[in-house]
């Protein structure tokens, strides 16, 4: 009889680290791509139709007041994958870097842990075709970053026919009716696509998330899943147009592709479902910014209530629409208001499997662990908030810290803009600068604020990567 049989009759059931890890959850994050606080149901949305995601969010917790890292979409996804401030790894803004070998992500954790790691949708942080390095281009594509299967675009496609350039569309170079980025913006595994490329975008990721859920549901994983849908161009299909027939056809585009979107993500849901797998997944979705400028200015697309749309640091551009959900484990039609952000899931998802990162590697970490606030057992972040874009050519230099309920930003505008203060607890809505009202409160802020921006210089200069 070998030793752990032996002890097994002593003790009782010998539990090993494999056995351990098997109680971690598969994880899959969920990120839309300029949609905003309003554009959801469970965020009081009567017009839009997201029936799925209203169904996860009461099924689970919804963030009520969740904020993406940026008011724009690079820096944030780094900030998903990273847990940290995009001033860290210098991705200040779209298309001006890529994301740094020496950045630690969670794909990359959740390797050395067995995961299977699987990446679709946009990715945004880097190049996924070296020969497609423009000016600003750096080749950095997610099979760099830990992930082992790759369906991937670098940047935004139309929300239907993503290789095509719908009619009616001029900007960015592109001549309607054409190839969309050379007609194959798609690689998988680092090849250029052309099958399965016609109709909803949003259809098109998912045909390749559900395999690679399949194939590894006995085991566990990892799906990073970043839809386009609803950055411009945005396109929707004759059947999600039609289940809006009072709307314009701007309305129409951008709603439909939004309702394509959800019943992706109910195709998910469901997947998980039948594979008997839901109680051993936790599912995050959440936006990388606010609405896009010209479609919140138009009244098309949403921040609710809430001031400002994508490139404002105000809260329309950096809070979003978020929820998560796993059943038996997080209670269902639960809802928080503890400020929590992107850079919460990688601290989050490290505790879940139990990664400490090794005691030499002193990277400053900006998260924070949302099990405890999902799970009602916390109240209060505990924690400050620091959101930055910046864009010096143009004169951008946006920046914003949040501690308790005070707010103090930099106005993201091109020459420039006011430094501000707010009480988001009275104020959330951000009509009441209280810069002449608080200047001790604001000082102190603004200290802060400086500090966080010099801590991420040194990150950015090289501080936190081994040489």
């Amino acid at each position: 009889m070998n030793s752990a049989a032996l002890l097994g009759l002593i003790c009782g059931p010998v539990v090993t680290a494999a056995d351990e890890e098997m109680d971690a959850p598969n994880v899959i994050l969920i990120m839309s791509d300029d949609q905003g606080w309003g554009d959801v149901g469970f965020n009081g949305n009567e017009r839009i139709k997201t029936p799925n995601l209203d169904q996860m969010a009461a099924g689970g917790v919804r963030f009520d007041r969740f904020y993406a890292a940026s008011p724009l979409c690079s820096p944030t996804r780094g900030s998903c994958l990273t847990g940290r401030y995009p001033f860290r790894y210098g991705i200040l803004a779209a298309h001006t870097g890529g994301m740094r070998a020496g950045e630690v992500t969670i794909a990359e954790v959740l390797k050395k842990k067995g995961y299977a790691t699987g990446f679709f949708g946009k990715w945004h942080i880097g190049w996924v075709k070296l020969e497609d390095g423009g000016s600003r281009g750096i080749y950095s594509p997610p099979w760099e970053h830990g992930f082992d299967e790759v369906f991937a675009t670098t940047s935004a496609v139309p929300t239907w026919d993503p290789g095509v350039t719908p009619m009616g569309w001029n900007s960015w170079g592109a001549k309607e009716g054409g190839p969309w980025k050379g007609g194959t913006p798609y690689v998988h595994n680092g090849e250029e696509v052309s099958e399965n490329m016609s109709g909803d975008d949003s259809r098109i990721i998912m045909d390749r998330v559900i395999p690679f859920v399949r194939e590894n549901k006995d085991k566990r994983f990892l799906a990073t899943v970043w839809f386009h849908t609803p950055h411009e161009p945005v396109v929707a299909g004759e059947e999600y147009k039609k289940m809006y027939p009072e709307a314009g056809e701007k309305r129409k585009n951008y709603y439909g592709c939004i309702t394509a979107m959800d019943e992706q993500i109910g195709r998910l849901r469901k997947e998980l479902r039948d594979l008997g797998i839901e109680k051993n997944t936790v599912l995050f979705f959440c936006s990388d910014n606010g609405p896009s400028d010209g479609l919140a200015k138009k009244g098309i697309a949403s921040a609710g209530p809430f001031k400002g749309h994508k490139h404002t640091m105000y809260e329309g551009g950096v809070l979003v629409p978020a929820c998560a959900e796993w059943p038996g484990t997080i209670e269902a039609g639960k809802t928080t208001e503890v400020r929590c952000a992107t850079v919460d899931f990688l601290p989050t998802i490290t505790n879940l499997v139990g990664y400490d990162f090794p005691k030499s590697d002193t990277r400053e970490i900006d998260g924070v662990d949302l099990m405890p606030i999902m799970t009602g057992k916390v109240d209060e972040r505990g924690k400050d908030l620091f959101f930055g874009y910046r864009r010096l050519f143009q004169g951008t230099n946006g920046m914003a810290i949040i501690s308790g309920d005070f707010k103090l930003m930099h106005e993201a505008t091109k020459g420039g803009g006011r430094t501000r203060l707010y009480d988001l607890s009275s104020d959330p809505g951000e009509k009441n600068d209280l810069m002449g009202k608080m200047p001790e409160r604001a000082a102190e802020l603004e200290r802060r604020l400086q500090e966080i921006d010099a801590s991420c210089l040194l990150s950015r200069d090289g501080a936190d990567y081994k040489y």
